[in-house]
């Protein structure tokens, strides 16, 4: 339990900056080289290799190279682990909203 807490703490973190949350918009078309991502950023390439290693430290992203060029994909098995956490907490909020609504029509019932 500890090891998905921690897991899911470097999946959210890496997901807290919006350059890494642009980088993963645009992966999810499909794959990209860095040298294109990068154009889309406004900074310097070595500081945009920092988020993709952030990205990709996480597991959120995989990156292959195939001569000079270094290619960005999706690690779409890491956002299963979101999914399933969203799916808790949804389970969870709705649960609540349930006894709450129960609650709130419960006492209007009551003179």
């Amino acid at each position: 339990m500890a090891q998905y807490s921690t897991v899911l703490d470097g999946v959210f973190t890496a997901l807290a900056d919006a350059t890494r949350r642009a980088v993963v918009r645009r992966l999810g078309r499909g794959p990209a080289s860095v040298g294109d991502l990068a154009g889309e950023a406004p900074m310097t390439l070595p500081s945009f290799m920092k988020h993709v290693r952030m990205l990709e430290s996480h597991g959120l992203i995989r990156t292959v190279k195939s001569g000079r060029v270094r290619t960005c994909e999706l690690n779409r098995e890491r956002f299963a682990l979101v999914e399933d956490w969203l799916a808790e907490q949804r389970h969870v909020w709705a649960g609540r909203t349930d006894r709450l609504e129960q609650f709130v029509t419960g006492q209007e019932d009551q003179p």
